[in-house]
């Protein structure tokens, strides 16, 4: 797939009508948030253990194989906060979905050429997680919490901090902490390992930050209500 072509471009156009249709469709009240929500973790969840079984009966378990990168707890973090609607989880889902997946998605490692299911799944699953992302943030179902991107920031570093140390164990690279991804991607422009980690941590806290941006300037469902004349 070429990056930025006309495939790579409809794909990640798609993504986010898809994402924009539901947001609004859920804010004007034409369809249910909490039905749109437990729609999408359910598919999302369905199609996540329909590619491990896939994955798993042709390659086996592995130390290359496990389901450790960010962008599969990203997957599980957006299934658990549709189905429980979790503000906790959904805040996770918002900063991790939004930086891992949609950085994923702007710089896909394939390592099947499209439309081979590894492919197809890479996009379905990303995609996924940017569009219950979006759902658990703006269709109105949950509200964020004050400082919630220290917070989500603080787990990420515990978890690539846990990540690190299996690399270690197993001789793997889950999220890159012991080199660079294969195909292009933003740490190409960071200096050699480990000082890209450092460059990486860095953006993702400025992503973050970028992130909350919304959440600082947009009210809340709560303060909109709060805000309104009370009926008499």
């Amino acid at each position: 797939m070429t990056l930025f072509g006309p495939l790579h471009l409809s794909l990640l156009l798609a993504i986010v009508a898809i994402a924009v249709l539901l947001v609004v469709l859920c804010r004007r009240r034409v369809l249910s948030s909490r039905a749109v929500c437990l729609a999408v973790g359910c598919a999302l969840g369905t199609d996540e253990i329909a590619w491990w079984i896939w994955r798993y009966s042709r390659e086996g378990i592995h130390a290359g194989n496990l389901p450790l990168q960010l962008c599969d707890v990203a997957v599980w973090l957006a299934v658990a906060a549709c189905l429980t609607r979790s503000v906790p989880l959904a805040e996770l889902t918002w900063f991790f979905g939004i930086a891992g997946a949609g950085m994923a998605l702007l710089t896909p490692d394939l390592w099947a050429p499209w439309p081979q299911w590894p492919a197809i799944y890479f996009f379905l699953a990303h995609g996924g997680v940017v569009i219950a992302a979006s759902l658990l943030a703006f269709s109105g179902v949950v509200n964020f919490r004050p400082r919630s991107i220290w917070r989500s920031y603080a787990v990420l570093l515990v978890w690539a901090a846990v990540v690190g140390r299996i690399d270690a164990i197993l001789g793997a690279n889950y999220m890159y902490l012991r080199q660079k991804p294969g195909n292009a991607s933003i740490l190409d422009l960071m200096p050699p390992w480990p000082w890209y980690i450092a460059g990486g941590a860095s953006l993702a806290l400025a992503l973050f930050w970028l992130l909350w941006i919304p959440f600082r300037v947009l009210p809340t469902e709560a303060s909109r209500r709060a805000a309104a004349p009370a009926d008499h």
